[in-house]
This record gives structure tokens, C-alpha cells and sequence, in this order.
């Protein structure tokens, strides 16, 4: 059983940045992909990005270019660098690893709000 804990959360202005950090209890080294996902009020959990094992990663059209994803086998941890940050950006954003097996695990989320 794999837990995630998700932080780096917060308020920030439009134009700004933040760094989104994701914990793993175990190792990730094995993992099949490592995402992000948001979820904003009134609408559905929304894909974000993702880093698979070798490090290849895909990204939402609507966060291309603004997002990156990276991990970090050692420190067994997986990150979202935020950057030019608009209020549709607003959101729960969760941690998701989907393992060898192909079993999903989810963080409990952190809020991003991005607002002046």
C-alpha cells in the first residue's frame, strides 16, 4: 500500500508560481507513471501530467508550456513546477501513481488558488 501526501499548496497572484511536491511512502522507482490531476470546483478530476518510469511526460494542452513535472527516485518524490499562473489554474490538485501492477493511489490533494 503506497501513500501519497501532497503540498506546496496555496495563494498566489496571477502570473505567479508554485511548486507542487508529492511524497511517496515507497519506492517510485518501479512505478508504471507518476500524474498530476486537478479538480476544481463544480467540475470533473481533470488530467494535468505525467511522468512515466523512464521519465518520458505528456502534459494537458491547457498547462503545456506553463507546467513541468519531474521526479525524483531517490527522494521517492514527484513534483509540478507552476508557472505563469491564471485563475483557471484554481483548483484541488491530486498526486496519482499508478504501480507495476497497474493499481491506481491517490494523495488526499492540495489547493492551489490563484487570485489578486
Amino acid at each position: 500500500q503506497v501513500q501519497l501526501v501532497e503540498s506546496g499548496g496555496g495563494l498566489v497572484q496571477p502570473g505567479g508560481s508554485l511548486r507542487l511536491s508529492c511524497a511517496a511512502s515507497g519506492s517510485i522507482f518501479s512505478a508504471y507513471t507518476m500524474d498530476w490531476y486537478r479538480q476544481a470546483p463544480g467540475k470533473q478530476r481533470e488530467f494535468v501530467a505525467a511522468i512515466a518510469r523512464a521519465g518520458r511526460t505528456n502534459y494537458a494542452a491547457s498547462v503545456k508550456g506553463r507546467f513541468t513535472i519531474s521526479k525524483d527516485n531517490a527522494e521517492n518524490r514527484v513534483y509540478l513546477q507552476m508557472n505563469s499562473l491564471k485563475p483557471e489554474d484554481t483548483a484541488v490538485y491530486y498526486c496519482k501513481l499508478v504501480d507495476s501492477d497497474y493499481v491506481d493511489y491517490w494523495g488526499q490533494g492540495t489547493q492551489v488558488t490563484v487570485s489578486s
